[in-house]
């Protein structure tokens, strides 16, 4: 497919944003490293150099090798990009007077030039950023300026390179999605063709070509992103589909024969494998959030390789990895961006596991996976369903595993659940759970005094999970469900609300 954008990430905040814009104009676009540009570039048609908390002076800063793409491939540098390029050709960069963040007005605007069609003078944008470029390289011309920064958009002469000193992926730029459309569509001459039905007509073609009459094992678990593997899988090879799911003794209250339930009308073959016990023995003691998700992959992986062996000539694992799970387990080296947390679906299989991985959503993020099973006429209430984590609830209890404390927070969930869908909440929020917190608190009951859990409850609105803000639930809501978890669920005598965004923290807790 010769309908490519590549974003190079040098570590910003903001990359995820670009290719969710990229996206959004029907373009598909990829994020790779910046020191790991792909050697065969023919199937890219643009290239975009993401921002970076680097300085492009610093003798670590990232320094790739561009001489594949420049003037060869239309290039958008962005922020540290726009600087890289200036900098490493000839330009000056240095320290700016003043840190040179926050919103900015465009002026001067070169308007015959096609990459500024129809963007106004005057047009809000956002800078961050505390070098400047103060001298433009050779054949560079100027397309816009803002009151502080004289060189905020030029393009090299003879090339369909660019460079802008603010961020067009931002909400805060008011015309940014327009500003990235000029230049994919308008002057890289990308077609806006990457919808759901396309995906899906791709996707289907390229996994009968690559399966075959092969059978394939797949891990379901009840959620949006296994439920549309599954159903795209079933498309293309049909019978040969043998769907497992796994109860590992850390799923919702009575989800496991609900989500069995729920699959019996679809017309796969799912098979429910109670591994429940084997899971909370490995976790015994265990307290480090890591060492959990690690344990619970290893699992899961044993769990697959005993039933592979008992579906004959299996020779795929098939699994609902998402982008956001490959974004956030794979960080930039050497530079800022950290792994924020493992995924047991992400990193491949142990050598003795012969089974290959097939991953046919690997490439879309949460909000695409919605819209893709929408258009293979998946129902409303089994895409809208919130995101549970792999590991369940063993990363929202706080510490070592137990039974005990899984049937605590196995009784608040679901009082908080079914709270939201009783007071038509449910859907206005993204993802909802509740965390078991390793401290006990004094309370009083009657007249005892009691010594207890505490709970957090957490409900936070997003489009993908890569950003999150928490939601004002109603406060007449969080005061009955307060009351119905302290008087219904013996071991509990706190509620809290979680009211902290990502970033800084993270959805779930651990």
């Amino acid at each position: 497919m010769q309908n490519n954008v590549l974003i190079l990430d040098f570590g910003s905040q903001y990359t995820q944003l670009i290719a969710r814009r990229v996206r959004e104009l029907n373009i598909f676009c990829e994020i790779k490293p910046y020191n790991k540009v792909p050697k065969d570039m023919s199937i890219y048609k643009a290239v975009i150099l993401s921002g970076s908390p680097y300085s492009v002076r610093s003798e670590d800063a990232p320094h790739p090798d561009l001489s594949q793409i420049k003037g060869k491939i239309p290039l958008l540098g962005v922020c540290y990009g726009a600087q890289y390029l200036a900098h490493f050709n000839g330009g000056l960069v240095a320290p700016s007077n003043t840190r040179e963040y926050g919103r900015a007005r465009l002026t001067n605007i070169k308007n015959d030039e096609r990459f500024f069609y129809e963007i106004i003078d005057g047009s809000q944008v956002w800078m961050s950023h505390s070098d400047t470029i103060q001298e433009l390289p050779e054949k560079a011309v100027i397309l816009a300026s803002t009151g502080d920064v004289k060189n905020a958009a030029y393009k090299i002469d003879g090339e369909l390179t660019y460079g802008i000193q603010f961020h067009p992926e931002v909400y805060h730029t008011t015309q940014g999605k327009l500003l990235l459309e000029n230049f994919l569509v308008h002057i890289a001459g990308l077609k806006q063709t990457w919808t759901p039905d396309a995906f899906v007509e791709t996707t289907v073609a390229d996994l009968k070509q690559k399966i075959g009459n092969d059978k394939v094992i797949l891990g379901l678990s009840g959620g949006v992103d296994s439920t549309v593997a599954a159903v795209l899988l079933h498309k293309a090879i049909g019978k040969h589909l043998h769907c497992i799911f796994v109860n590992n003794g850390l799923l919702r209250k009575n989800e496991f024969q609900d989500v069995l339930d729920q699959y019996q009308h679809m017309g796969l073959n799912v098979k429910g494998v109670d591994a429940s016990a084997r899971f909370l023995d490995a976790l015994a003691g265990v307290s480090d959030p890591e060492e959990k998700r690690k344990i619970i992959g290893k699992s899961f992986i044993d769990v697959f390789d005993d039933e592979a062996h008992l579906v004959e000539d299996a020779k795929w694992l098939a699994q609902g990895t998402i982008y956001p799970d490959v974004i956030e387990s794979v960080s930039v080296t050497g530079g800022p961006s950290a792994t924020i947390k493992s995924h047991h679906n992400v990193g491949g299989l142990p050598d003795f596991m012969k089974l290959k991985v097939v991953e046919p959503l690997k490439m879309l993020f949460k909000d695409e996976v919605r819209r893709v099973g929408a258009s293979m006429h998946i129902e409303d209430e089994r895409l809208g369903r919130h995101p549970f984590p792999g590991p369940g609830l063993a990363i929202r209890i706080l510490g070592d595993i137990t039974r005990e404390k899984v049937a605590i927070l196995q009784e608040v969930d679901a009082i908080f659940i079914d709270g939201l869908r009783e007071w038509g909440l449910y859907d206005k929020v993204w993802q909802a759970g509740a965390m078991l917190l390793p401290v006990n608190s004094v309370g009083v009951m009657g007249d005892e005094r009691t010594y207890e859990k505490c709970v957090a409850l957490r409900a936070v609105e997003s489009t993908d999970g890569m950003t999150a803000d928490w939601v004002d639930l109603p406060y007449e809501f969080l005061q009955k469900t307060s009351n119905r978890i302290i008087n219904k669920v013996p071991g509990v005598n706190r509620v809290v609300y979680d009211i902290s965004s990502k970033p800084p923290a993270t959805i779930e807790w651990e």
